[in-house]
Formats: structure tokens, C-alpha cells, sequence
């Protein structure tokens, strides 16, 4: 599967892969040595953790280097009265009857109950590219739809405020 990233997404990713090689690494390698170096293995749970915590890092940067090789590389081509990557979107939606606040972001980015809504899913699809006022119809995976109407776009160009998920 390839995520899609925007070129600030790659910039973190790289800047995280970074920091882990020339910090995290030789922090880890050095609590295993100091976790050896005090004798038995067979029962020294310093040692286990110590290399749990290298593995663990390890993988991180195997993932978040294949992320970036497998990248899907978008570009917020909106207008600029059109909803786009990284906005900020008041709608109101007709099935809860209330106004509602969310932000579009890449689907790593995606933290729903944090008003972080993805561009692959059903909502951030259905808003994409429209304009304040617009009507839209929302289908959701499971077959049901409701509609909302854009209140208002708030154009965010900086979204470094956001941090990649772990996971």
C-alpha cells in the first residue's frame, strides 16, 4: 500500500530517520553493552529490555524508510476559495444537526478524534476541491450517507504542528 505524503511529510519523516541513526541508535547500543556488562543474561531483564528497545528502534526506521520509498507523493492543487490539504473546514452536518470543525491532512497525519480528518476518507473525499456553501453528499464505507454544507475554509500552509503517528 502507498501512503500519501506531502513533501512536509517526507521533510519529517527524514528528520525522525535522522535523529533515531545518529541519536537513538547509539543511545540503545550502549544500554545493551551497559546491560551485558553486568553478568548473568538468563535473568537479567536490563539486558531484555535494553535490546527490545534497539529492536524497536531498528524497526522504526526500516518502516519509516520503506514509507518513504513507497510514497505517494500529493500536492494541494485547490484553489484558493476550494478546500485543500492541511485547511481547516467548518460544515454543517445535517444527520447531527451541528456545525462541525476539521482539518484535511495525509492519511499518517489522520487523528479523528482529534479533528484530523484524512484525504482517503469518505469525509475528507467528499470535501476536497468544493467551495463555501456547497452541499455535499458524505457515503461512508458501509453504504450510508448524509450530507453537509460548507460553512467556511480556513487556508493552513504550515502544518508543523502535526506529528507523524508512531504506528
Amino acid at each position: 500500500m502507498y501512503d500519501n505524503l506531502t513533501e512536509s511529510d517526507i521533510e519529517k519523516i527524514k528528520k525522525e530517520i535522522e535523529h533515531r541513526k545518529l541519536v537513538v541508535r547509539p543511545e540503545a547500543i550502549e544500554a545493551v553493552k551497559e546491560a551485558r556488562a553486568q553478568g548473568d543474561l538468563s535473568e537479567n531483564f536490563e539486558y531484555y529490555a535494553a535490546k527490545r528497545e534497539k529492536n524497536m528502534n531498528e524497526s522504526r526506521i526500516r518502516y519509516l524508510e520503506n514509507m518513504i520509498k513507497t510514497a505517494n507523493i500529493v500536492e494541494n492543487d485547490a484553489a484558493d476559495d476550494e478546500v485543500g490539504m492541511n485547511n481547516t473546514v467548518t460544515f454543517f452536518n445535517e444527520r447531527t444537526e451541528k456545525d462541525m470543525t476539521i482539518r484535511i491532512v495525509t492519511t499518517i497525519r489522520a487523528k479523528p478524534f482529534k479533528g484530523l480528518i484524512s484525504i482517503d476518507s469518505p469525509l475528507g473525499k467528499a470535501l476536497l476541491h468544493h467551495k463555501v456553501g456547497e452541499r455535499l453528499l458524505v457515503t461512508l464505507d458501509n453504504g450510508e450517507s448524509y450530507y453537509v454544507v460548507i460553512r467556511s475554509i480556513e487556508k493552513t500552509e504550515d502544518d508543523s504542528d502535526d506529528a507523524i503517528s508512531q504506528y
